[in-house]
C-alpha cells in the first residue's frame, strides 16, 4: 500500500461524482402560515468519508505535524484563507504541505459551511490529491 492511497483512493470518485445534494423545501406553499423552509445542501457520503479519512492520515501519521497546518502554510509562503489556498502551486510541493492544504481545507469547513465544497467544485481537492499520488508514485 502506498502511503497516502487512504486519501488518493478518492481521485477517481472526485472526478466522476457531484458533491453535494440541494433540499428544497416542497411541502408547504410558501404561505405566512406555512412559510417555505430555507433550502440547504448535504454533502454526499463520498464528502465525509473523504473528511474522516484526512483526519484519519493525520492521526496516523503524527510526524507531519498537520495540527499546524496553518503554521505549515504560512511557512510555504500560503495563506490560511480560501484565494492563497486556491492559488497554491502544488506541482512541485512536499507532502507535508499538500497535506497542510487538505487539512485546512477541512478544518476551513468547520468554520465557514461551504468552504470544502468550493475546494471540491474548483478542483483544488482534486489536484492536491493528485500531487499526493505523484509523490507516491515518483518520490
Amino acid at each position: 500500500m502506498r502511503k497516502y492511497e487512504i486519501l488518493t483512493k478518492y481521485i477517481p470518485i472526485i472526478r466522476q461524482d457531484t458533491f453535494r445534494e440541494w433540499h428544497v423545501d416542497t411541502k408547504n406553499e410558501g404561505t405566512e402560515e406555512h412559510p417555505y423552509g430555507v433550502p440547504y445542501v448535504e454533502y454526499r457520503k463520498i464528502v465525509r468519508n473523504l473528511e474522516r479519512d484526512i483526519y484519519a492520515f493525520d492521526e496516523n501519521n503524527m510526524d507531519y505535524n498537520l495540527k499546524n497546518y496553518g503554521e505549515i502554510l504560512k511557512r510555504n509562503g500560503i495563506e490560511w484563507g480560501m484565494k492563497s489556498m486556491e492559488m497554491a502551486e502544488v506541482d512541485k510541493m512536499d507532502a507535508q504541505t499538500v497535506l497542510a492544504l487538505l487539512m485546512g481545507a477541512v478544518r476551513a469547513e468547520r468554520f465557514c459551511d461551504g468552504a470544502l465544497l468550493r475546494f471540491l467544485e474548483q478542483g483544488n481537492l482534486l489536484k492536491w490529491l493528485e500531487r499526493l499520488q505523484d509523490i507516491d508514485e515518483n518520490g
